[in-house]
């Protein structure tokens, strides 16, 4: 009898423990498995280098969401869906850009907001974007000529 409740205790005990590991894989991986909370809007950019799915999207300095997916539209654009949190209102005139975390970092949104246009829906698309600035190509230029020095 003694056996069987030992048992017990420990197949618990294994079981909540994988549950921990389960629950803690979904997190860190930033997976979602029931439903996202917020909504996706859309923005166009010319050039989306170095970004990637579940990149931050930022306002103010404040995480405000993610880029739930990166796709090309059929005038050979980026189009990346942005999942943002249900209380981030943004208007059409919103500027949109990808920045970089320090010299080699990780690329992330960042989303500076509009003035007076008009208040966009979900699903809606923002068009004022600034793309990527890519470095590879800014030695490449400099290194073989490419950029001209302003002479005084």
């Amino acid at each position: 009898m003694k056996s069987y409740s030992l048992e017990t205790a420990v197949g618990l005990f294994v079981l909540a423990g994988l549950l921990c590991v389960g629950y803690l894989s979904v997190k860190l991986g930033k997976m979602e498995l029931f439903g996202a909370d917020g909504y996706v809007v859309k923005a166009r950019f010319i050039d989306v280098t170095g970004l990637k799915e579940g990149a931050s999207v930022e306002l103010a300095g404040v995480r405000v969401g993610r880029v739930e997916a990166i796709g090309l539209s059929p005038d050979k654009r980026a189009i990346l869906d942005l999942r943002l949190s249900k209380g981030v209102k943004l208007t059409d005139d919103a500027i949109v850009s990808i920045k970089t975390n320090g010299l080699i970092g990780d690329k992330y949104v960042k989303i500076t907001p509009g003035g007076a246009g008009e208040p966009v829906p979900p699903g809606g698309m923002l068009t004022e974007t600034e793309s990527s600035v890519d470095l590879q190509d800014l030695i490449g230029k400099y290194v073989f000529g490419g950029v001209k020095e302003e002479k005084k």
